[in-house]
């Protein structure tokens, strides 16, 4: 187990000095903290790379699951303009009562295409597909094969403000599946610093409604390296959460 936590320290720590190099790349756009997905794709050459900590809390006081994703990782590769492969990797532990299970979670595999991208348009568009693998730790997979599918949509407002918006479908082998759903609104405060305040939720299995609100805010460093921090709770049922994350963009210079 200690060398599987400092395997993803190194994932972390190890390519942040490589961004400083980099003084003419586009400003990074990172599909977190929030739960809705960009409409933007990561440029054609560029590995970024969004990782993060989040602890949650779920249940009430005498029933209550404790979650710990310390990290959790996507790894983004732009092939072209519009289109990028994606990796999530997560070391997991779930504490509920006296019984305790970590390990790794699912790997899950995919794309984004951006669909809908014009320089006069305030508008993008994008479609994002990852095909969940049943390849986690005992106690954090179901053996089972699944998908998790967004279309996503931006506007940009004015200079300041922006919102995007996600409609979803997932399947995991089990029942209908569940229409997922996200709408982020963004504000920008200065070139450094932005906000964003976004309800988010899913009907599971076309049946249950599960309502959440979340909020934070993020801190461009560099035009390649972003610091986020977030906080999320139920509104239809109890559950908490706080993230802290660093994402950072590498440039293959051949490819500029």
């Amino acid at each position: 187990m200690k060398q599987i936590i400092k395997r993803y320290i190194l994932w972390i720590t190890f390519p942040i000095a490589a961004f400083v190099n980099h003084e003419g790349s586009a400003q990074i756009i990172t599909d977190r903290p929030d739960q809705t997905e960009s409409s933007s794709t990561v440029e054609k050459g560029a590995l970024q790379i969004e990782s993060g900590f989040l602890v949650g809390f779920e249940g009430d006081y005498s029933n209550s699951i404790t979650q710990l994703l310390a990290p959790t990782t996507l790894f983004r590769q732009g092939i072209s303009n519009r289109f990028e492969l994606r990796i999530v990797s997560q070391f997991e532990q779930i504490r509920f009562q006296e019984e305790t299970t970590k390990g790794i979670s699912d790997l899950e595999i995919g794309t984004k295409i951006q669909l809908y991208k014009k320089a006069q348009s305030r508008t993008q568009i994008a479609w994002l597909s990852h095909l969940r693998l049943p390849t986690g730790s005992d106690g954090l997979t179901d053996r089972s094969f699944g998908t998790i599918n967004k279309l996503s949509v931006s506007h940009k407002i004015n200079e300041f403000t922006a919102i995007g918006y996600n409609i979803g479908y997932n399947y995991f082998g089990i029942d209908r599946g569940d229409l997922t759903y996200s709408a982020a609104l963004g504000f920008s405060l200065n070139r450094h610093v932005s906000i964003y305040v976004e309800p988010y939720g899913m009907l599971s299995n076309f049946k249950e409604s599960i309502v959440n609100f979340d909020a934070g805010f993020t801190y461009l460093v560099h035009d390649n390296l972003q610091l986020d921090f977030s906080f999320g709770t139920g509104v239809s049922d109890r559950m908490n959460y706080l993230s802290i994350g660093c994402s950072w963009k590498m440039i293959n210079d051949r490819n500029q």
